[in-house]
């Protein structure tokens, strides 16, 4: 579909399903005739995921989130319903974003339009797609219309309750007591939620006596909050989760296939250890398979890219790397000269000890060089660690030809 086509609706329930590189909250709107809500149970999302003939489904982290829609149960009243999509993370843009719906037949799960919008750049939350009946047909409409002020801008529009957050009301200090210690004062009262956090919006649960986690660090980056991320060239996730590292042993898997018809491919995967300087601390490789105390261990050369599964694995334990090494380059190099045009299916995965995947980059197009850096991770100032898709093709056959580049890529 293209903006403002649409296409007539044979089954009565559909679903439209909204997918990315990064997570996204996916929400609907039920609209009236006159383009508004009729209160704020019409807004459908994470935390209110059902109304009369619309229903939210959460992908869990492995599959696009959607809102289901059947028409049959939809009231008389509504005649619009408006899929919305923003990304998850907090100030993060479309910008390199391509996002696609695809809209299903909800028994067999078959596909009946798919919807990708035009390049988008500063819009925080896009209306996808809408569901909405013309003289008794229902139809699908792709709109694919942005908006630089996130899903508050949205909901403002289709009359949906913005409440801005109240000020904290202190309470007051205890009098001194010198002969007792100090007595805290209980904590502020909490703000309002307010609609650009949709799951803080309608049906929040009560708050927890619980102290309260301490915020994501790095506002805007992806973090592993709803799990499983795939990442896009220069994209980056903390790798923290409720505000707390993930765990401080990973695993790089690094998978290839030879191109189609292709011969067999002998790559060699690398991860290279560098200083806050950019110098090099030490390079873990076929031929060195453990370095800094066996912080860092390769599970040996993999000789042709055949089978399924990673080809070759690079276990870190974070934790145990000395402090002088604040940042590891993960490379693939071609020692036999074959250029990675001769490759398909080129990847770099972040599993945690359990073999769970966490993070996932994907290598998409090729040129005929013969070396890729595939990813980074930096050390922050706060101690953790943040993992960045490269994708860039270099010049270089061996692990020594990529120190260099690797380092400017830092």
């Amino acid at each position: 579909m293209t903006p403002g086509s649409n296409i007539p609706l044979s089954p009565a329930r559909v679903t439209v399903e909204v997918a990315a590189p990064v997570r996204l909250d996916v929400s609907g709107l039920m609209l009236t005739a006159d383009g508004k809500v009729r209160s704020d149970d019409d807004f459908i999302f994470y935390n209110q995921p059902a109304g009369p003939g619309v229903t939210y489904r959460s992908g869990g982290g492995t599959a696009p989130d959607g809102i289901t829609v059947d028409t049959a149960a939809v009231p008389p009243a509504i005649e619009k319903i408006v899929v919305t999509a923003s990304p998850d993370a907090a100030g993060q843009t479309f910008q390199g974003i391509e996002p696609t719906a695809t809209l299903r037949d909800a028994a067999d799960g078959s596909v009946l339009a798919t919807f990708t919008p035009p390049a988008l750049g500063s819009e925080t939350a896009l209306l996808v797609m809408e569901i909405y009946r013309r003289n008794g047909v229902w139809k699908a409409r792709a709109v694919g219309q942005g908006y630089a002020d996130g899903l508050a801008g949205i909901a403002t529009d289709f009359g949906v309750s913005v409440e801005e957050p109240a000020p904290a009301q202190a309470a007051p200090a205890a009098p001194p007591a010198p002969a007792a210690p100090p007595v805290t004062p209980p904590p502020a009262a909490p703000a309002q939620p307010t609609i650009a956090d949709p799951r803080a919006f309608a049906a929040t649960p009560p708050a927890s006596p619980a102290a309260p986690a301490a915020p994501a660090p790095g506002a805007g980056k992806i973090n592993l909050d709803k799990g499983r991320v795939s990442l896009q060239k220069q994209q980056t996730v903390s790798l923290v989760k409720g505000g707390q590292p993930v765990l401080s042993q990973v695993r790089m898997g690094l998978g290839w296939e030879p191109a189609y018809r292709g011969r067999d491919i002998d790559l060699d995967a690398s991860v290279i250890a560098y200083g806050p300087q950019r110098n090099v601390v030490d390079a873990c490789y076929f031929g060195k398979l453990s370095i800094l105390n066996g912080a860092v261990k390769h599970s040996g050369d993999n000789l042709t890219g055949e089978g399924g599964g990673d080809d070759e694995v690079i276990a870190v334990d974070l934790g145990r790397l000395p402090q002088e090494v604040t940042g590891l380059v993960f490379t693939v190099n071609s020692f036999t000269g074959q250029k990675f045009t001769e490759v398909s299916k080129a990847y770099c995965r972040l599993l945690d000890t359990a073999g769970n995947e966490l993070v996932r980059f994907d290598l998409t197009g090729a040129e005929p060089k013969t070396g890729v850096m595939m990813a980074k991770f930096i050390r922050q100032y706060s101690g953790e660690w943040e993992m960045t898709a490269i994708g860039d093709f270099v010049k270089a056959r061996t692990v020594r030809d990529m120190l260099k580049p690797a380092a400017q890529a830092l």
